[in-house]
């Protein structure tokens, strides 16, 4: 059910949930786990009235603090990883575009059987457009999910490539900073205590020195941490990353990341010289977001330089006390490169296409559904076809973009076929969980992260 009316979605948590004092009670968690937590989530997304949506995604986020769920930051696990207190894994960073609600659920299933302990689900800032998917709606569905398997405990959400845009920039540097910042504000208050600024874009190789090169990017990574400090709960450390190298560029260097370092520490000394920095490094060691598509659709090998990996995560936690460096645009690697990442000592992997490619390529997903996305990309991004490129290389490129414009068709799927694409989804989870061995780290993640319950103020529809 999809509530429309604020008096409807009231009389619907009768008996179930009961506000007071800004908080939600618990009456039947039974019943709001097997059905009513659907109808919030639907209503969240799907209601015709936005005051509806948001009173929804707040009795969400509010019911799953009642149920011990809690937005929260994974710095001081990730400063124990800088003081070699907490080894051996990596930390798999998930970008969720299609079916969020559903997808979450499958992540926390499979972490749930083995144990895992740290898990990140983000979206990165072009995903939040394309996929229509603000991050109050991002938080709501990724917590109605913990709800609905019966999860408890710390849920790490991330805002993913907070990117600088070199085009905009150039042509307008304020306005383009001051959209990070919009964005940066907009997260924090949806729950988002994980953000990876990237002003990497904005790397200059053809300044003479490595310095040079790094400079606008450590300065302006500065001047958005601190613009996180300014705006991150009273009791919560928000968790920041930075980015030396643009994925798909050239790959990262030591000497790059030294630069980086010494020139972002020099910034914020400058502002404050107690305010604490970036948690972790992403570096380019060649991979690309999405693979490289042949002309048949499939997907190129990539030959990723686990060496350069190893060396930048061990001098970033030897020399500058980060968790490790973080590698992007991973999923599409094959199944046994996998172990090699906690093998050279990797923070944090990030992995989004590969899911988007199990939802599209399933027996389970309609072929109506996907025809008439692809109609929609032939029309609507055909601009974007790039010269020489094949209609399966085209399609494969700008299908991620048609998850926005069909999101309820994908939603309101058969319950057997979204059950199925599940399933999928949990078993590749389940293996990559193993292969990143963060299994059995429930309890590393509980030594260190000690979760805050940060108030939210009541919408005005649901006061007394």
């Amino acid at each position: 059910m999809i509530y429309n009316e604020l008096e409807d979605l009231r009389k619907g948590m009768t008996g179930i949930l009961r506000i007071a004092a800004e908080q939600v009670e618990i009456l039947a968690a039974g019943i709001l786990q097997k059905t009513f937590i659907d109808d919030l989530i639907y209503t969240a997304v799907f209601s015709d009235h936005e005051d509806v949506r948001k009173a929804a995604r707040w009795i969400i986020r509010r019911a799953g603090a009642a149920a011990g769920i809690h937005s929260a930051s994974i710095q001081s696990l990730y400063e124990a990883m800088g003081r070699k207190e907490a080894a051996g894994f990596t930390v798999p960073a998930i970008n969720i575009r299609a079916l969020t609600y559903h997808s979450a659920q499958a992540v926390l299933r499979a972490a749930m059987k083995l144990r895992v302990g740290p898990v990140i689900f983000e979206i990165a800032r072009s995903e939040i457009d394309y996929t229509r998917q603000r991050p109050e709606e991002y938080t709501a569905a990724v917590t109605a999910a913990a709800i609905k398997v019966g999860y408890g405990g710390p849920l790490f959400l991330q805002g993913d490539h907070f990117q600088i845009n070199a085009g905009k920039f150039a042509k307008d540097p304020d306005k383009e900073v001051q959209a990070v910042k919009d964005l940066i504000w907009e997260a924090i208050e949806a729950g988002f205590y994980n953000i990876d600024v990237d002003t990497s874009t904005l790397v200059d190789l053809t300044k003479t020195t490595v310095k040079a090169q790094q400079e606008l990017n450590y300065t302006l990574a500065a001047e958005l941490t601190t613009i996180i400090r300014d705006l991150e709960p009273a009791a919560v450390t928000i968790s920041v990353g930075g980015e030396i190298g643009e994925v798909g560029g050239k790959n990262s260097t030591v000497e790059e990341l030294a630069a980086f370092m010494e020139g972002y520490a020099g910034e914020l000394q400058k502002i404050d010289e107690n305010m604490k920095g970036i948690s972790k490094i992403s570096v380019q060691t060649g991979t690309s977001h999405g693979g490289v598509p042949m002309p048949d659709g499939s997907v190129a090998a990539v030959k990723l330089d686990f060496d350069t990996l190893g060396k930048l995560s061990a001098a970033a936690r030897d020399i500058y006390r980060l968790s490790g460096a973080v590698q992007h645009g991973a999923s599409t690697l094959p199944d046994e490169a996998f172990d090699r990442f906690p093998a050279v000592g990797t923070a944090e992997v990030h992995l989004a296409t590969g899911f988007q490619n199990i939802i599209y390529d399933s027996s389970h997903f309609p072929t109506d559904i996907k025809n008439r996305i692809y109609d929609y990309l032939n029309k609507d991004c055909r601009r974007e076809k790039q010269e020489g490129d094949t209609e399966e290389q085209f399609l494969y490129k700008t299908r991620k973009k048609g998850f926005g414009p069909f999101k309820r068709d994908l939603w309101e799927l058969p319950t057997g076929r979204l059950t199925s694409l599940g399933a999928e989804l949990e078993h590749q989870f389940s293996f990559l969980f193993k292969q990143l061995h963060v299994g059995d780290t429930k309890q590393i993640m509980e030594t260190f992260v000690k979760p805050e319950d940060v108030p939210l103020p009541v919408p005005a529809g649901l006061k007394e």
